[in-house]
C-alpha cells in the first residue's frame, strides 16, 4: 500500500509524492533472486565458483589455502549451506507473491467472465424480441396478396362506375 504525501513547490503548485512500501520493494527483489537462481546461468557461476574455489585450495601454495581439503571443505559447505537458507525462504516469498497475483487474475477473470454472460444473454434476449417483432410484420407474400385485392377490388369498382 503506498502513501501519498503532498507537498507545496517552490512555484506553489501542489506537489504528491509517493512513498514506497518497503515490503513490496523487498518481495520483487526476491522474486528477481528466485528468478535468477532458477536459470543455467546461475547453475553455471554457482559450478564454476565451487570449481575454481576446491582448485585453489588443492593446487595453489599451502600457505595461500583459505580452506583445507583434509576438513572436507568446511568454509565452502557453510557458504553453500548459508546459500540454501537464504535460497528457501525466498523462493517460498516469490511463490507467495505469484499466488496472490494469480488469486488477482482469476477474480479478474471471473468478474469479465460474469460481465460477458450478462452481456451475452441481455443480447439473446434483444435477438427474441426482433425475432417475435419479425413474425409479427407483414411478409412480402401477404403484402402482395392484399395489394392484389386492392387492384381486383379497384378495378371492380371503375368497372361499376364505368357501367353506371
Amino acid at each position: 500500500m503506498t502513501n501519498n504525501l503532498d507537498f507545496t513547490s517552490p512555484l506553489g503548485k501542489p506537489v504528491t509524492k509517493q512513498k514506497s512500501d518497503s515490503s513490496d520493494r523487498f518481495g520483487k527483489s526476491a522474486e528477481w533472486i528466485a528468478r535468477a537462481m532458477g536459470t543455467a546461468t546461475f547453475l553455471i557461476i554457482l559450478t564454476l565458483f565451487c570449481v575454481l574455489w576446491l582448485g585453489w585450495n588443492v593446487f595453489a601454495p599451502e600457505h595461500l589455502r583459505f580452506d583445507s581439503a583434509v576438513f572436507g571443505f568446511t568454509a565452502l559447505t557453510l557458504m553453500l549451506s548459508l546459500q540454501a537458507s537464504y535460497a528457501a525462504p525466498l523462493i517460498l516469498l516469490a511463490q507467495n507473491r505469484q499466488d496472490d497475483r494469480d488469486r488477482v487474475q482469476i477474480a479478474q477473470e471471473r468478474e469479465r467472465d460474469e460481465r460477458t454472460l450478462a452481456d451475452v444473454e441481455y443480447l439473446t434476449r434483444e435477438v427474441v424480441a426482433l425475432r417475435l417483432e419479425l413474425e409479427k410484420m407483414a411478409s412480402k407474400e401477404f403484402i402482395r396478396q392484399e395489394l392484389g385485392q386492392l387492384v381486383t377490388e379497384l378495378k371492380n369498382s371503375q368497372n361499376d362506375q364505368n357501367d353506371n
